[in-house]
């Protein structure tokens, strides 16, 4: 939003213009002149402004409405923000809870529609930021949580490899009860991210209405003017399965979370200092002494005010809302194509996808424990354990088509006919592969594997390879993938696909050394130039 105030001000008191004011303010200037022209034409408020008007008060008067509202949806009663911020800094112990409820009630009984308990925070702190320049709000018990990571860092050396690690210290905070927690991790990826936000809500034990955290990648894409910032996936899932809204603060403007940057300020000009001396080993080390110099600030008595954050924290928690039953999970992405044999690879491993999805893209969201496909559209296919090992296979027999044995796509029948254009060894080693998994599909990609090393090798050298992999009881897709190539090297030209290699480069010719000879190319040049002269004449 445009500070009115101070557009009024450079205008009529500085006679600055609206393009040299928009130039100053880093705003539209068509938006400053309309607002120039829009405040001559009322005739309820005029310049020198009244002592104390705030911008809201100043877009009341000049456009008849109140600026944190503009474009909500009006079949929704709007809450008085201004009587509930001088409820919630003039009356002890009133909660946002308390006054959500009566408005509501009012609602009722008059037959409105009211928003949730989440919209009507989420508002409100909207509210108070559009009306800074004279309300000071004092934290609202259990409305919010701010996060964000400290400035110093730390060191640990890995005891196997030696290797000197860095530690970043994640920081959350509840401003009404200032109770700290704090977390160091050796990776701030978004799966780190989100675990550690779970772990701030089990510590402070509830979930608040908003939480403010800063602008880094792992939660916000783009905060261009803060009114609509563009949310990381995967945090914005997890404030919606903990009921929660996200509220970025403003770029480069660390008032707007001062109490997770005072908390870090206490940490970083205190107990940091004695843990910057020690030598840690372990990341679990490393929070074992944090949570234990977390625990004697969290318990030490103010200076400024009666008893501790733990106390002023007991209460606070009685106003949070619950924790879900199972904490959120962090969820990888990716988009899969389904191969012939019907299954989908993912982190080096095998699903079976429905014959349905043949050769078709599908999504997968996969966690620590689960992997789930879906359809290109959204729609849920299939869900599997997660695999524990490189290479696993999970497959549903009722996924594959009852005959695909029979089927024109990959099957035992292809790979082995194939084989046989080889050689007996190939066609034995085909047929091994094929009865090694307890499915027969598969096997399909190691068959296709094996067969294909043909392109650049001749049949005789993949047949050589086959009998040694079937004398030496190897008859797998890796050792003939690395025996190969020296079964070819022993061979000479007959061990490589002297045909395939014609084909591809078909079209060239091959020139002897006098063609490039310099007199040759000389003489041609001339003769050229001469033939060009004599056509000139003409």
């Amino acid at each position: 939003m445009l500070d009115y105030k101070d557009i009024i001000t450079k205008h009529y008191a500085l006679g600055m213009s609206g393009m040299a004011i928009a130039k100053s303010l880093n705003a539209s200037p068509s938006g400053v002149n309309d607002f120039l022209r829009a405040f001559k034409e009322c005739k309820s408020l005029g310049y020198p402004l009244p002592q104390g008007i705030t911008n809201y008060g100043i877009a009341e008067a000049v456009y008849g409405k109140n600026p944190a509202i503009a474009g909500r949806d009006l079949s929704y009663e709007m809450p008085d923000y201004e009587a509930v911020a001088k409820d919630m800094s003039s009356r002890k112990n009133m909660t946002l809870v308390v006054l959500w409820n009566r408005y509501a009630k009012k609602c009722r009984d008059c037959g409105l529609k009211f928003y949730s308990y989440r919209q009507f925070c989420e508002n409100y702190a909207k509210w108070c930021e559009e009306n800074k320049e004279t309300l000071h709000f004092n934290a609202v018990i259990g409305q919010k949580m701010e996060v964000d990571f400290a400035g110093k860092t730390f060191q640990m050396v890995d005891p196997l490899t030696g290797e000197v690690l860095e530690i970043v210290v994640f920081v959350a905070v509840l401003p009404y009860s200032q109770y700290i927690y704090a977390e160091g991790m050796l990776s701030t990826k978004e799966p780190q991210w989100i675990a550690v936000n779970n772990n701030a809500l089990a510590y402070f034990g509830g979930v608040p209405a908003l939480v403010v955290c800063g602008n880094c990648k792992q939660a916000v894409i783009a905060n261009r003017d803060w009114i609509a910032p563009e949310l990381n996936k995967d945090y914005a899932e997890w404030a919606e399965y903990n009921h929660t809204v996200i509220l970025p603060a403003k770029v480069k403007k660390p008032k707007y979370k001062s109490s997770v940057e005072n908390a870090v300020g206490i940490l970083e000009k205190g107990f940091f200092h004695d843990m910057e001396e020690m030598d840690y080993f372990s990341l679990e080390q490393f929070n074992r002494d944090l949570w234990k110099h977390l625990d004697k600030l969290n318990n030490a008595p103010f200076t400024k005010k009666p008893h501790n954050r733990r106390y002023y924290w007991d209460e606070e928690r009685r106003e949070l809302m619950p924790l879900p039953p199972v904490p959120y999970e962090y969820m990888e992405r990716w988009k899969a194509k389904v191969s012939p044999d019907y299954h989908v690879r993912f982190d080096n491993a095998y699903y079976s996808v429905d014959r349905a999805y043949l050769h078709k893209e599908v999504l997968i969201r996969a966690s620590s424990t689960t992997v789930k496909i879906f359809s290109k559209e959204g729609q849920f296919i299939c869900e599997w354990p997660r695999a524990t090992a490189k290479s696993q296979w999970s497959t549903d027999p009722n996924h594959l088509p009852a005959s695909y044995r029979e089927m024109s796509e990959w099957n035992g029948t292809y790979f082995t006919r194939k084989a046989m254009t080889i050689g007996p060894n190939t066609e034995a080693v085909i047929k091994r592969i094929l009865s090694s998994r307890k499915l027969e599909v598969q096997t399909y990609r190691m068959c296709q594997g094996v067969l294909s090393f043909t392109r650049k090798y001749s049949k005789q050298a993949l047949e050589e390879t086959c009998r040694q992999a079937l004398e030496l009881g190897k008859a797998h897709y890796t050792f003939i993938k690395n025996t190969i190539p020296v079964v070819a090297e022993d061979l000479g030209t007959s061990g490589y696909n002297t045909v395939a290699n014609e084909e591809r480069n078909k079209g060239a010719f091959v020139m002897d050394a006098e063609s490039m000879d310099i007199n040759r190319l000389l003489s041609r040049s001339q003769n050229l130039a001469q033939r060009k002269g004599k056509g000139g004449d003409k």
